[in-house]
């Protein structure tokens, strides 16, 4: 896939006494990046991860900030360099929380958000709500800079932001300013507006202009899903590096892919029996964690919604198909015996062969969606974590057997394809 593979002009950048390799930053997403996803992206990247950043962490709740309150703040010691993301509206809450922070946990950073587009965090004054109130994004960058300087002066404070409120009020330039003359060591700017949302693409030229006329690294986000998009992005625009976020939601293996190209190895071919591994792996990091068996389970889906669009057929292609026709049902749903022992019926079944023979007519594309399909059924409809590991095991053992695991078929992260540059109104009015 990535033969003669051009290294980008930047594998690597600084953070006060810190250098990052890969130049890459896993986004944090509420919901979704707590430890144990954290740590299953570090596993997979073979503990190349760039940096990491907590969910993040409200401090407007309590008059006197509490860190037995903040589930968020919890990280392993293997996933340092870890940075601590806060978000508030108040410079003296924001301030406080900060220093006990770092004083209590000695994070590698602590970073501020402005770039939150959710109507419960922008809608009221802080997150990308901060964008349209520099002077008050100016005071809290100052207060937390001034406390951390005091308290814990060795750990830096940097930002993460948005392009701006609208496309009629992009202030990006103005907020590197400000952050540059704070005392801000690092900018990760998303290149959406706060009423966009996540919908359209990303505006990298406003990142790009961000990046050449910055004194400190700035890091590029939205819309990287690719070892060949990261390379793109921080050779054209001139950032420091990528940060990822539903990116890796779709493929938490992409962060190792980057860091193996960067080092100029060949590229990792994923097997299916590898991408069912990864269920495993994080059910055990999420019970560690203090999850209960079906909060772990409801992860697990999640996970696997979007994971199993990446399995597809090998090789042999409609061969495999024709043969999984020739030898009727049990062939194609092999992977559902042990389901169906558990539960008297399995649709996927049913639907085997006549799957096949309508992806055999529409070629290996239709084919390997409806595989993909199959894997992912069998496995969200498990009603609990045996029966979820029982039709696991039946897949490692039959049906996934002939399957490799693409992770290019996962590149879709709007949901719709998205392919040209739009300021939507996903926000509009909230």
């Amino acid at each position: 896939m990535l033969n003669n593979f051009k290294i980008p002009k930047k594998t690597s950048f600084g953070l006060r006494s810190l250098e990052i390799f890969p130049n890459t930053i896993l986004s944090p997403m509420d919901g979704v990046t707590d430890a144990p996803f954290r740590r299953l992206c570090r596993v997979l990247s073979g503990d190349r991860m760039g940096l990491l950043v907590s969910e993040f962490v409200p401090t407007d709740g309590d008059a006197v900030f509490n860190l037995d309150g903040h589930k968020q703040l919890k990280f392993f010691p293997e996933e340092r360099p870890f940075g601590v993301q806060i978000f508030g509206r108040f410079p003296d809450r924001m301030a406080a929380a900060a220093k006990k922070i770092a004083e209590s946990l000695l994070p590698d950073f602590i970073e501020v958000n402005a770039g939150c587009p959710a109507p419960k965090v922008a809608g009221k004054g802080s997150g990308s709500g901060l964008l349209r109130d520099l002077p008050r994004l100016q005071e809290i960058l100052h207060e937390v800079k001034s406390t951390l300087d005091a308290s814990c002066p060795e750990i830096p404070l940097t930002l993460k932001c948005r392009i701006g409120w609208d496309s009629e009020s992009i202030n990006i330039m103005e907020t590197l300013a400000i952050a540059e003359g704070e005392g801000v060591e690092m900018l990760t700017v998303h290149g959406r507006t706060r009423l966009q949302g996540y919908n359209g693409l990303a505006d990298w030229d406003w990142i790009g202009k961000a990046a050449a006329a910055a004194r400190i690294p700035v890091i590029g986000n939205g819309d990287v899903n690719s070892v060949e998009v990261a390379r793109e992005r921080i050779d054209n625009y001139g950032v420091s590096g990528v940060s990822i976020g539903r990116g890796a939601m779709h493929n938490p293996w992409i962060f190792g892919q980057i860091a193996d190209a960067w080092e100029g190895k060949p590229a990792h071919e994923i097997t299916a029996a590898e991408a069912l591994d990864v269920f495993p792996l994080y059910y055990r990091f999420k019970i560690e964690d203090g999850s209960t068996e079906m909060g772990a389970l409801g992860r697990l889906k999640q996970l696997g919604a979007r994971l199993c669009k990446g399995f597809c057929l090998g090789e042999q292609g409609p061969r495999a198909c024709r043969g999984a026709e020739a030898g009727g049902a049990q062939s194609v749903s092999k992977c559902c015996r042990g389901a169906e022992a558990r539960h008297d019926e399995c649709a996927e079944e049913e639907q085997g062969p006549r799957a096949c023979r309508g992806a055999e007519a529409n070629g290996a594309g239709d084919e390997s969606q409806d595989v993909a399909m199959h894997i992912r059924q069998t496995l969200l409809t498990a009603q609990n974590a045996d029966e979820f590991f029982g039709r696991l095991e039946d897949l490692r053992n039959g049906f996934a057997k002939d399957l490799r695991y693409d992770p290019s078929r996962l590149v879709n992260l709007n949901g719709a394809k998205e392919t040209e540059l739009k300021f939507g109104d996903q926000f509009a009015g909230r």
